[in-house]
């Protein structure tokens, strides 16, 4: 099955890389990755498309595998970063942060992650506070309703800060608020990609674990399993992905959401296959969001994140019917 996903994430590559209001046959994407394509194709494709490619797939794998994460240590399949507010703490920082200084300095941009990650830890802490409760532990259903009003009022505040920029920057946030692939050069691809790299295979590493804390806080405890650290480890970790993905992606939901959803019905539950399958799920599903988002409205663009939303949104809305029944 992992095989199939790559295969499919090869064949949405080169429809990507053919996509745009300057079309590419495959011919020319052929000569221009050998060396012998026109000063201008090679401009459009390794300087403009191959960048948001590899930024799609990264920030995609990114957010699938923070969603699984964060799912099995809840134990609630509607948890992800969006909804838990996690992006939105993220994306509040970044905001703030390109409020005052140009996201396109080169200093600024490897910073990016930084910020976001603290902007996301801060939220997942209050979160982590404010659902909490000593005679009930984290409630599950608590934690998914304290993170949607904790992101509704962290949005309220980015609406309130975007109206107060001048008219280039409200431009800017206005579509990183819709989700587009705003990091479409290789410099992001460079600030993000060690992120990805380290986590994400750190991930997988605690596969076992994650099985493990999936049985409850008492059979872990029993099996010898250091229950609050590694919980605490690998909330970080889904913390730190997710932080990362928004420094480059912006408020992009639902990815986190649906990928480990697909990958549990595609290789099941167990998280040394679940991880890797939500890894290129994600990937592929934001790619394909974005590639389709260029095709249909040209030479307009729809952001990722508006064509991702049309498919989460019905999709979140059944799971938490489900849950209520």
């Amino acid at each position: 099955m992992l095989s199939v996903l790559g295969l499919l994430i090869v064949v949405i590559v080169v429809v990507s890389m053919n996509t745009g209001y300057m079309r590419l046959s495959p011919s020319e994407v052929l000569h221009t990755l050998s060396g012998q394509g026109t000063p201008q194709q090679k401009l459009i494709l390794f300087d403009f498309r191959l960048p948001r490619i590899v930024i799609s797939l990264l920030v995609g794998a990114g957010f699938a595998v923070s969603g699984c994460i964060l799912q099995s240590l809840s134990r609630n399949p509607l948890a992800e970063p969006a909804t838990l507010g996690i992006s939105a703490g993220a994306g509040f920082a970044v905001i703030l942060f390109i409020s005052f200084v140009p996201a396109s300095s080169a200093a600024s941009i490897f910073m990016l992650p930084l910020l976001a990650l603290a902007g996301a830890g801060l939220t997942a802490a209050l979160i982590y506070v404010l659902a909490f409760r000593r005679e009930e532990g984290l409630s599950p259903t608590r934690l998914v309703l304290i993170g949607i009003a904790v992101a509704a009022g962290i949005n309220a505040f980015q609406l309130v800060l975007a109206l107060r920029l001048d008219p280039e920057n409200y431009q800017f946030v206005a579509i990183w608020m819709a989700g587009k692939i705003w990091g479409g050069d290789w410099r992001f691809v460079q600030a993000l990609l060690p992120w990805i790299l380290i986590l994400v295979p750190f991930s997988i590493y605690k596969a076992r674990v994650l099985n493990v804390l999936n049985l409850g806080d008492q059979t872990s405890t029993g099996l010898g399993a250091p229950v609050e650290r590694e919980r605490l480890l690998l909330l970080a970790t889904a913390v730190a992905l997710a932080g990362a993905c928004v420094s480059v992606s912006g408020g992009i939901g639902f990815v986190g959401l649906i990928g480990p959803h697909l990958a549990r019905r595609l290789v099941g539950p167990r998280h040394q296959i679940l991880l890797p399958a939500c890894a290129l799920i994600g990937g592929l599903l934001l790619l394909t969001a974005d590639t389709l988002g260029r095709w249909i409205l040209q030479p307009s663009e729809i952001p990722a994140g508006v064509v991702v939303a049309i498919i989460g949104a019905p999709y979140f809305l059944y799971l938490l019917a489900k849950s209520r029944a």
